[in-house]
């Protein structure tokens, strides 16, 4: 009789069920992962809420994970039992011309786990052993299953092309913002301004490397980029709070010629002033997930000391309370960055 495990599932906007299903058999190409931590992330909340705009039910989740490898495939042959691993969800076709030419985050029939395709909010996963990364013996299970939102923030700042010396505005500093700030300085950027509406949080980011932090609730933003870098302002904005409201405060006070990226997933259509863009001729880009890497990246600079992970873990949650997870964060909404499900309790 084969092994059984449990499976959570949202088979409804704010409804989660458990189901008890065997455990995966492994693919020759495979490995079978017994999964410890899954973070929570704002798409899953708005898989929670109803609003994913690609996500149908029931689905199950779960795409910021670590783990450890039970079992491998016959011909897997550079991984280990044993070994501590992440996943990167991604899955992608490999014959589009985004993935002919090395941009399989673009893939123009990507899916990914926990959204368009199982996700890993299981007891053991079975996975390609070509999406799997292993992670460092010392790291802990926590940290790693925030090496895939690291992972956004590392590809989103190498989307400018010289970060040595570059001065930098965060907008917005939730996870991925204030993830965002750490990379930028880990990779090269001189000076990082952050701004958002919560005082707790721009204490978080100053305490991990933002050098000037604004409410701009209470502050002007354009007197506080000016205040911070002087009259030729910053090198590149990004926006990572996803509103009308930021974007146009980038789009308004950028300097003639800079760089605009936009991290965040806006919720709705944008109403942006076009006119203004295009009169400064200005660079609006855009940052998509990640490949293999920015993993590789994230990982190392959290190795190296470079990105702290830990000060934005908030909570954990056993898996069997995963839907009291998401009732914290919505009741917690300004003081909560990263909840945890701890799937493998003795992890």
């Amino acid at each position: 009789m084969r092994e059984m495990m449990m499976q959570q599932v949202m088979t409804a906007p704010g409804e989660i069920s458990f189901r008890e299903i065997e455990v995966p058999e492994v693919q020759a190409d495979q490995v079978l992962v017994k999964i410890k931590r899954i973070g929570v992330c704002g798409s899953d909340i708005h898989v929670y809420h109803g609003t994913h705009p690609y996500t149908s039910y029931p689905v199950t989740q779960g795409h910021e994970v670590s783990g450890q490898i039970v079992a491998l495939g016959e011909y897997v042959k550079d991984l280990a039992v044993g070994q501590k691993v992440t996943i990167e969800p991604q899955v992608f076709c490999g014959r589009c011309y985004p993935c002919l030419h090395g941009k399989y985050n673009l893939c123009e029939h990507l899916k990914v786990m926990g959204f368009q395709t199982t996700g890993t909010a299981s007891e053991y996963f079975a996975v390609d052993a070509s999406k799997v990364t292993p992670l460092p013996e010392e790291m802990s299970y926590d940290e790693g299953a925030m090496i895939e939102p690291l992972a956004v923030t590392v590809h989103a700042a190498k989307r400018f092309p010289d970060l040595n010396g570059a001065k930098c505005v965060v907008l917005g500093c939730g996870p991925i913002g204030i993830l965002l700030i750490q990379s930028l300085k880990a990779l090269g950027a001189k000076e990082v301004m952050a701004t958002d509406i919560s005082d707790g949080r721009l204490a978080l980011a100053k305490s991990l490397g933002a050098d000037y932090t604004y409410n701009t609730a209470k502050e002007d933003f354009a007197e506080a980029l000016l205040s911070s870098f002087g009259p030729d302002k910053a090198d590149v904005i990004f926006d990572c709070a996803g509103s009308d409201i930021t974007m146009n405060q980038a789009i308004q006070n950028a300097r003639k010629g800079s760089t605009i990226i936009l991290v965040a997933v806006f919720g709705k259509m944008a109403n942006v002033d076009l006119a203004k863009l295009n009169d400064s001729e200005l660079d609006l880009n855009t940052s998509m997930m990640y490949r293999h890497e920015d993993y590789v990246d994230a990982i190392r600079l959290v190795n190296e000391g470079k990105i702290q992970l830990k000060p934005l873990m908030t909570s954990h949650f056993a898996f069997k309370d995963y839907l009291d997870a998401y009732k914290f964060i919505d009741a917690n909404r300004e003081s909560t960055m990263k909840v945890l499900i701890d799937v493998d309790m003795e992890a």
